[in-house]
């Protein structure tokens, strides 16, 4: 059996990782290409070299382009690759933009398309994340869930009349973070170690919604500084995104920074953190992972579940003062038995499940 991977942004080189591993243990043949939507080294190669992904066997160049310009350069660029690769399965994750090239790719070439974290809604459809996610899901042959919401998500949508075959096996992000956090550790490109003797906020700022927004993104870059200076410092790794539209803006961040960090430096600053300030969708489970506080810089979550059990908080564009959102976090008794994301085991199932063909 052959399994062609597409990945091509942070999150799905972190998710790939235990699902590689646990192919290549089953005896499955991959094939990853890399579609180069994340293209920045700090973003990218240092993932394959930490986390010791396989090397691509393909690279596009389609990252730094419009939404619309790198899905179709991407259509254009994968289709011979898979033509040539024939492949059993089509594997893509999450809800990047190489997740919908992907999906359309195997769709045209009517190969079966397995989509990894299927099921997630926020509900929002202006976020270009939330179409990825539904028309990936609508292509696809196989969708491995995550959590009870995703798969009651996939129901509400009549995905059981669907000749689609539904599996809830748990959150890969899990599997990784349970291998490679015995392996985290600091860089001194993170800023001076005495930054983090002290409790700190892990903070990471990167969705469109928040840094193409100049409205939007100086109120957050205000409740940051205002943290950072009342509260408790701050520490940021800035995304290249952010930090081009904080110096187009003429927005000063005034938190300790640092650049885009690889997984096991975000895994130790985790690990050494006392709050997570965020946008990204998988350090707020990591942060649950961790038994870390979390609030999350969105009007909303895919993660409904942490949000109920009182482990994540949404600050959103009507709220204001950060600050005292941080402190009411502090003064709370969370929970934080929920198994909803599985026993770390997730990317075995995957594999399982693909080398017998049946759910």
């Amino acid at each position: 059996m052959k399994v062609v991977t597409i990945i091509g942004a942070r999150p799905q080189f972190i998710k790939s990782a235990p699902v590689s591993i646990a192919l290549q243990d089953i005896g499955i043949e991959e094939f990853t290409i890399h579609t180069g939507q994340h293209y920045d080294p700090e973003m990218s190669d240092i993932f394959f070299e930490e986390m010791r992904l396989p090397q691509p066997g393909a690279r596009l160049d389609c990252g730094n382009l419009d939404h619309t310009s790198m899905v179709g350069k991407m259509l254009l660029e994968l289709s011979p690759i898979l033509a040539r690769e024939q492949p059993d399965y089509v594997l893509v994750y999450g809800d990047t933009n190489s997740t919908l090239a992907g999906a359309l790719a195997a769709t045209k070439m009517m190969i079966p398309l397995v989509h990894v974290e299927a099921g997630l809604r926020s509900f929002n459809m202006d976020m270009p994340e939330e179409m990825n996610r539904i028309l990936t899901d609508r292509m696809s042959s196989v969708l491995f869930t995550p959590t009870n919401v995703a798969d009651q998500n996939l129901q509400n949508e009549g995905f059981g009349t669907f000749p689609v075959k539904i599996a809830q096996v748990g959150d890969v992000m899990l599997d990784a973070l349970h291998s490679f956090l015995p392996q985290s550790s600091y860089h001194p490109s993170m800023g001076e170690l005495h930054i983090f003797s002290a409790p700190f906020v892990l903070a990471t700022m990167h969705r469109f919604e928040n840094v193409n927004d100049p409205h939007r993104l100086k109120q957050l870059v205000q409740e940051l500084n205002n943290v950072h200076h009342n509260v408790m410092p701050v520490w940021m790794p800035v995304h290249p995104s952010t930090a081009k539209k904080l110096t187009e803006h003429g927005l000063v961040l005034e938190v300790h920074q640092g650049p885009s960090v690889g997984y096991l430096q975000m895994l130790w600053a985790l690990e050494h953190c006392a709050f997570v300030l965020t946008d990204s969708g998988g350090l707020q489970k990591e942060a649950f992972f961790m038994k870390r506080p979390c609030i999350t810089l969105r009007d909303e979550t895919e993660w409904v579940e942490l949000i109920e059990i009182g482990a994540n908080e949404l600050f959103t564009s009507n709220d204001t003062n950060l600050a005292n959102a941080l402190e009411r976090m502090a003064s709370k008794e969370i929970n934080y038995t929920f198994a909803g994301y599985g026993s770390g085991n997730a990317a075995l199932k995957i594999a399982e499940i693909l080398l017998k063909g049946s759910i």
